[in-house]
């Protein structure tokens, strides 16, 4: 396989730092860009286990940035990017949307641009792929999958800039011919999630039996994915996907959000020596939050079909290895909760 130099940006977030480590690991040959601006979710001990490889290189900057994204392509001359960083949290999107559509539609331009000035037509071998959301489809009633040609019909600000910036990157396709691929994934779940989502907070709440708030009738319909089976199924668009086609990324493992919530509490009930049931006197009705989707479901029967893709665990089984990890990693969620592990930067890269 030949030598590439890959930009992975977002690498220090939740689902970035599961790619970034599954590249770094297969892919020897290549060099390995992790751009993150380490925001509040960005942490760079989700990847002190191959920060010494000789493949990885950790950037430090926004993609926002635009002059600071042009030159670091012009030093680089990446020939793929990965696209993941974004501002993520529909409840944070609401208090604070102008923050939403800076980073997700002017930072993906950026790239885009960037991208564009350092190839022009010159696109062999090249790819910017983009990593999306099932939110961009707007809500399912009660019936049907969102597709790949399903329309987009976004409900909050979140899942507006997403959408705007998949029409930008189809647009750049488009327009000067460059080589993209978008997926659009549904819920992640997994080892180094930042506990303000559900399963997460919901974990780390039963631990030290705190309130755990459901929103509305706790009836909301989302489906579930284990994010390392999100990060092989990056490997194989980015590898494999046909250039300008969108990949649907999807457990085919839709579940209520109180019945998944009672199930974390009985898991974590059994986990911790708990009496059954002791966990779930601790949920909490809430007031519903503005423009709520009733439900996401994905249909992955095209990359399953295509690139021969699907899920490697139930949900019960990456549930359970979840718990695990976070019981194993008691010091890394005692730092993200805490914010000490902001300091980790500073003393990592203080002389660099």
């Amino acid at each position: 396989m030949d030598s590439k130099n890959i930009l992975i940006t977002g690498g220090a977030g939740f689902i970035g730092s599961h790619v970034v480590r599954l590249f770094v690991n297969t892919y020897p040959e290549y060099r390995i860009f992790n751009l993150d601006a380490l925001t509040y979710a960005g942490n760079l001990e989700n990847l002190k286990d191959i920060q010494e490889k000789p493949n990885y290189t950790f950037v430090h900057g926004d993609i926002t940035d635009i002059d600071f994204i042009k030159n670091l392509f012009c030093e680089h001359r990446f020939d793929g990017v990965i696209h993941l960083a974004a501002e993520s949290h529909v409840d944070r999107s609401i208090t604070d949307p102008l923050a939403f559509a800076k980073t997700n539609i002017l930072g993906t331009m950026s790239l885009l641009n960037a991208f564009k000035e350092l190839w022009q037509d010159n696109w062999e071998g090249k790819r910017f792929y983009h990593v999306s959301t099932d939110e961009v489809y707007g809500t399912l009633g009660e019936t049907g999958l969102f597709t790949e040609e399903t329309s987009y019909d976004p409900n909050s600000p979140y899942s507006a800039s997403k959408a705007s910036s998949d029409h930008f990157v189809r647009a750049y396709a488009e327009t000067y011919g460059m080589p993209i691929v978008i997926s659009n994934c549904s819920n992640n779940y997994g080892p180094n999630h930042f506990p303000e989502k559900l399963i997460p907070l919901f974990i780390n709440n039963i631990i030290n039996e705190k309130p755990l708030p459901v929103y509305g009738d706790g009836n909301y319909t989302r489906d579930w994915l284990y994010v390392i089976d999100h990060a092989r199924a990056i490997d194989l668009v980015f590898h494999k996907g046909e250039n300008r086609e969108t990949y649907n990324i999807g457990g085919f493992n839709e579940w209520k959000n109180i019945d998944l919530v009672k199930l974390l509490c009985k898991l974590m009930d059994a986990k911790l020596g708990r009496e059954e049931g002791a966990s779930e006197k601790l949920i909490t009705y809430v007031k519903d939050r503005p423009g709520h989707d009733l439900r996401y479901a994905i249909d992955a029967s095209k990359i399953n079909r295509e690139l021969g893709w699907k899920p490697s665990v139930t949900f019960e089984e990456g549930l359970a290895k979840t718990i695990d990890w976070y019981f194993d990693n008691k010091e890394w969620l005692h730092n993200v909760t805490t914010g000490t592990y902001q300091e980790y930067y500073d003393k990592q890269y203080q002389n660099a």
